[in-house]
């Protein structure tokens, strides 16, 4: 029950797929099931009578299918994978001077980034030096689980992009992308792996495989966007950290307006600490509909995506008519969704509408995670934006990632007009690392300015 429970709370990570493998002593129990139209408790819950055993690993994907169970060399083992792999087909390729390895494709034709990491796994004399040997091979990131008959051995990412934080309770230990899952199922904060850190978990505690490594380059957007709210990494919960972000958004801004809210459900803690910090009064003049929309996440169709954004967001006419509104939202990726909901604004007679996002602008697309990533670099509202004022792609997008640069006050501004706000700030970098507080030098930034 704690591996079920424990995974459904990491349903806002993921649409595509769900599942679960518990070790019943003698093999795995293993389920996989689409989770595209309904949530991950109801597609499992039925099946849990049949459920024997006291070890156990989950996961909801927006990718591949998985745990995946294998049997090897190595002996049976269930095995989990958060990360993206960019080289997974050279990687694939290499394998291949070895006769007997092969990879299942999936309906699209691709290979399933986990099975790949099992044959790196595979290929070694122990757990260990493959979980080792994967953290060597992989480009982009690769944080996994990996479930025996014997215990879990949990191998954070080399470059620490995502968590894993053991949790414990008397007579169980866990191990957790969310350290939200805790509390609910009794468990309380144990330890954090370091990056590239791997442990064993076994009934008898914590096994130290391979020390953490020096350098860390953990993803911004987990505090900024998609890391849930009642969840701490690196020390920083994450709804401290957006009423931070939100107060020193507030401090640098002078616009007059009637009401701060939040874009629901990640932009809302930004918003609250905008509020807190300006003293204007914090409203809802949106509510979403949970009953029947109560994802996080979206479908993958991107014109379906849409549709979902605009129908579970309802207004609140008496709130928005003649009012001066300011909303906080976690980023700007396309603005395809925040230009439709400013439209609906408008109609409903609100005054002026303007837009507070809580990161800098989106200039590049991830290549570490999937989870942040966009479609095409050239869908990102500042991409086209700037396309827009140079004619084509500059040489260097240097001075668009500079508050202090006219073109970037040229993109805000071109951005603004494209997607009709009144009024558009972004939150400057430096404001943003040190509402994370962590160290400015183990947090990644890629996305806002190229730099790794």
């Amino acid at each position: 029950m704690d591996v079920y429970f424990g995974t459904d709370y990491h349903s806002h990570l993921g649409t595509s797929r769900g599942g679960m493998a518990v070790w019943s002593g003698n093999g795995f129990n293993s389920l996989i099931h689409n989770i595209e139209n309904t949530q991950f408790r109801a597609k499992f819950e039925s099946e849990l009578p049949k459920i024997r055993g006291n070890m156990g690993i989950g996961c909801i994907s927006d990718t591949e299918p998985q745990p995946l169970t294998v049997r090897s060399r190595l002996g049976q083992y269930a095995i989990s994978t958060v990360g993206k792999i960019n080289n997974l087909y050279e990687i694939a390729d290499k394998t291949f001077t070895s006769r007997n390895i092969h990879f299942l494709e999936t309906s699209k034709g691709t290979i399933n980034p986990t099975e790949l990491v099992s044959v790196i796994i595979d290929q070694e004399s122990s757990f260990k030096d493959g979980l080792l040997k994967a953290q060597e091979l992989i480009e982009g990131s690769c944080s996994i689980l990996l479930l025996t008959p014997q215990g879990i051995y949990a191998s954070r990412d080399r470059l620490g992009r995502t968590p894993l934080i053991v949790g414990k309770k008397e007579g169980s230990y866990c191990v957790s992308f969310e350290s939200c899952t805790f509390t609910n199922l009794g468990y309380s904060f144990e330890y954090e792996l370091g990056p590239g850190e791997i442990i064993h978990l076994t009934p008898d505690g914590i096994e130290k495989i391979a020390p953490p490594r020096d350098k860390m380059k953990i993803c911004a957007f987990l505090w900024v966007y998609y890391g849930y709210p009642s969840s701490t990494y690196e020390g920083m919960n994450v709804e401290v950290m957006r009423y931070r972000n939100g107060a020193a958004m507030a401090k640098n801004d002078n616009v007059e307006i009637d009401m701060v809210a939040g874009i629901p459900d990640s932009g809302t803690g930004h918003a609250i600490g905008y509020s807190n910090q300006s003293k204007v009064p914090y409203g809802r003049p949106f509510i979403k509909y949970t009953p029947t929309w109560a994802r996080s996440f979206m479908p993958q169709d991107q014109g379906i995506r849409n549709l979902v954004a605009k129908m579970k967001l309802m207004p609140v006419p008496e709130l928005v008519a003649d009012k001066r509104l300011l909303f906080c939202d976690d980023s700007i990726v396309r603005g395809t969704q925040l230009r439709e909901t400013v439209d609906l604004l408008y109609k409903c007679n609100a005054s002026e509408v303007h837009i507070r996002s809580a990161c800098p602008p989106l200039v590049f697309g991830c290549k570490y995670l999937n989870f942040s990533t966009s479609r095409s670099e050239m869908d990102l509202a500042a991409r086209q934006a700037i396309i827009e004022l140079e004619g084509k792609e500059p040489e260097s997008f240097d001075e668009y990632c500079d508050p202090t640069k006219e073109k970037y006050n040229c993109m805000v501004n071109c951005i603004s007009k494209r997607l009709n706000f009144s009024g558009l700030k972004y939150q400057n970098l430096h404001d943003m690392l040190d509402a994370i507080g962590i160290g400015k030098d183990k947090i990644c930034t890629y996305c806002w300015n190229g730099k790794e």
